[in-house]
């Protein structure tokens, strides 16, 4: 069964002001779509069909570059328009803001090192909240569209929250300042679905 690409559960203009709808639609409809198409062709014939991107991304040491950097761009992808609600941000809470707390000091603090995670990825990248190995809470980021779940990766673990600093994410309204579009990022993060992946990851 050949990958498809997951359609947003909320519109185009949803996420306005903090993301712009022209942004959404390129980023998902031409970007992601991309990612997906070139990831099922860089598969065809080989043993992984039937495979999760999951999978894939955890034996990534075994495929081409074109399965990493596609296979990395629509796993990455997909967290990202799921971590992301109409009228999200504030704080986590329950277990997850205990997690926060416990492992990374404060919620204050994780928004300064998820932050800097990302404003501090040269070139193109990704910043991560991760559940490690150990089940503790941390953060890290990766170059190009590569995750914490590939068995290439420095820092692993399982991915809850994702930021794409890539500048296809924010370049139409923000242009060069990325600091200004992780602040607003902040402003759309779907804490709920943040929890469950949370809540998964720790079983």
């Amino acid at each position: 069964m050949a990958f498809q690409l997951p359609p947003l559960t909320y519109g185009n203009d949803a996420l306005e002001p903090h993301i712009d709808a022209m942004t959404m639609q390129i980023h998902h409809d031409k970007h992601h779509a991309a990612y997906v198409t070139n990831l099922n062709k860089a598969l065809e014939g080989n043993d992984a069909a039937g495979w999760s991107i999951e999978e894939i991304c955890k034996n990534i040491s075994k495929f081409q570059v074109a399965v990493r950097n596609n296979g990395g761009g629509h796993y990455n992808h997909s967290l990202y328009w799921s971590v992301m609600k109409p009228g999200g941000g504030g704080s986590p809470k329950g277990a997850l803001l205990d997690a926060i707390t416990a492992n990374l000091g404060s919620f204050e603090k994780f928004y300064d090192a998820f932050s800097a995670a990302g404003t501090t990825r040269f070139g193109s990248g990704w910043a991560w909240l991760i559940v490690n190995a150990d089940k503790k809470l941390a953060v890290t980021s990766t170059p190009n569209q590569d995750n914490p779940l590939m068995d290439v990766v420095e820092v692993k673990g399982t991915p809850i929250l994702g930021m794409d600093v890539w500048e296809h994410a924010y370049y139409l309204k923000y242009q060069n300042r990325r600091p200004d579009y992780i602040s607003a990022f902040w402003n759309v993060i779907n804490w709920d679905e943040v929890a469950l992946r949370f809540n998964a990851a720790m079983k």
